[in-house]
């Protein structure tokens, strides 16, 4: 039972992953500053590693990795299509909006999880998802000078 929750959770962190993966693709089409558009690649690409970590673990555990982002991914595309016709400023919006809840998701369903799992989240996962956090939104701030 323990184990069933812990790949639903990890489930609904990748779900997450894959959800920002899709939106940076997005955003990346619609970017049009190179400086911009190469930190959103960094980002995007380190969303695309948390995706393979959260299915390596899951798959430890005996589960089978979600395929798609699920609800969350639909909303994404729907705020992100928004922002595509405003420009860059606001699909940069867009993906801090969407950086605050992967960052509250990791903290607050954090303590659902076993030890060795949740040691991954807390030295891998969660430093990752606070640096990009942190990039969107310094992106976010230079842009409104």
């Amino acid at each position: 039972m323990a184990m069933s929750r812990n790949i639903d959770q990890l489930n609904s962190y990748l779900r997450g992953e894959i959800s920002a993966v899709e939106t940076y693709r997005q955003a990346l089409g619609k970017v049009k500053d190179p400086s911009v558009k190469a930190q959103l690649v960094e980002c995007e690409k380190s969303h695309e590693s948390r995706v393979d970590v959260l299915k390596q673990r899951i798959q430890q555990l005996g589960g089978s990795p979600a395929t798609g982002s699920g609800p969350w991914g639909a909303f994404a595309k729907v705020v992100q299509a928004g922002a595509d016709i405003a420009g860059d400023r606001a699909a940069v919006a867009a993906l801090e909006r969407g950086e605050d809840h992967g960052l509250d998701d990791y903290r607050r369903d954090i303590d659902k999880l076993d030890p060795e799992t949740r040691n991954l989240i807390e030295n891998d996962l969660l430093p990752a998802a606070q640096r990009t956090h942190d990039t969107v939104s310094m992106i976010e701030k230079s842009m409104k000078k």
